[in-house]
């Protein structure tokens, strides 16, 4: 909600996620200079160029994302971004070679499916929306195949020191990636950004919550591919949604009607069945 609230006011996606990847940067930065907090990684001019890709994949997620809120309905870019997990299945193993069981599959349905459900009474259908959202998709899903290749390369693990070190070098890298896309798409419009930015309390916050919580979830997302896999991320991703949609509702006054609570519940019962199937599944036989 704070995103929206930050992109689709201001008018100004493309700034808004530069500047939201900035407030990021700052925290990573705090991080590494206060006493006692989190070491600074010790890598190569070699390890950072390995890098480069992963930032690029989440400075495109980003403004794909932010764009997408700005140009129609939070449901609607929420409906379009609830299929990142089929992009990332199919994105892994066309391109990375990986496999995926058929029950893991069929069990993308009901998650999909119950956000879609869930959204689908307030759609306001936007070709924009529709476009950028898929787009970050793409941008999202090879990320975390990116993301997962660094995990397993030999050295450069220990010369970060940690996934947290790993997900703020990839801010980094973003945002250095979203500052010529913002001045190119909104750089004439500057002085009108900056007169808009001192004069609105509610955007200065919007701007500074929306990154802070960005960073934060985003890192915990980065924390739980380490354990996991590209599309059990995503899938995770999409459950996440589940609960932006009530929470927005919540925050919003809106009704929680009887189709939004089904939709939210077979999402989340979608999710879990994909956590255990294949145990399911190898039980059987």
């Amino acid at each position: 909600n704070c995103n929206q609230a930050a992109g689709g006011a201001a008018g100004f996606p493309m700034t808004i996620s530069c500047l939201q990847l900035g407030v990021g940067v700052i925290y990573a930065l705090f991080l590494w200079f206060a006493p006692d907090a989190r070491n600074k990684p010790s890598i190569t001019a070699k390890d950072f160029t390995k890098m480069l890709p992963v930032g690029l994949c989440a400075a495109g997620a980003h403004a794909g994302s932010v764009f997408a809120l700005g140009a129609g309905a939070v449901s609607f870019a929420q409906i379009v971004k609830a299929a990142e997990p089929a992009f990332a299945a199919v994105i892994g193993t066309l391109i990375y070679g990986n496999t995926i069981s058929v029950a893991k599959w069929l069990c993308l349905i009901p998650v999909i499916g119950g956000v879609t459900l869930a959204s689908v009474k307030e759609l306001d259908f936007a070709w924009s929306a529709l476009f950028s959202a898929a787009l970050a998709n793409c941008f999202a899903a090879f990320k975390g195949q990116e993301n997962k290749k660094l995990m397993s390369t030999g050295g450069l693990k220990e010369r970060l020191g940690s996934v947290g070190n790993q997900f703020a070098l990839t801010t980094i890298i973003a945002f250095l990636f979203s500052i010529p896309l913002a001045v190119w798409r909104e750089g004439s419009r500057w002085a009108e950004f900056c007169e808009l930015f001192s004069t609105s309390a509610a955007l200065k916050f919007n701007l500074i919550a929306s990154g802070l919580w960005f960073y934060g979830y985003n890192e915990l997302a980065t924390m739980t591919l380490k354990k996991t896999g590209a599309v059990t991320q995503s899938v995770a991703n999409t459950a996440k949604r589940v609960i932006v949609i009530v929470g927005v509702a919540i925050v919003m006054g809106e009704s929680l009607a009887p189709l939004k609570l089904a939709g939210c519940g077979i999402g989340i019962g979608g999710v879990f069945l994909y956590s255990v199937i294949d145990k399911l599944v190898a039980k059987k036989k």
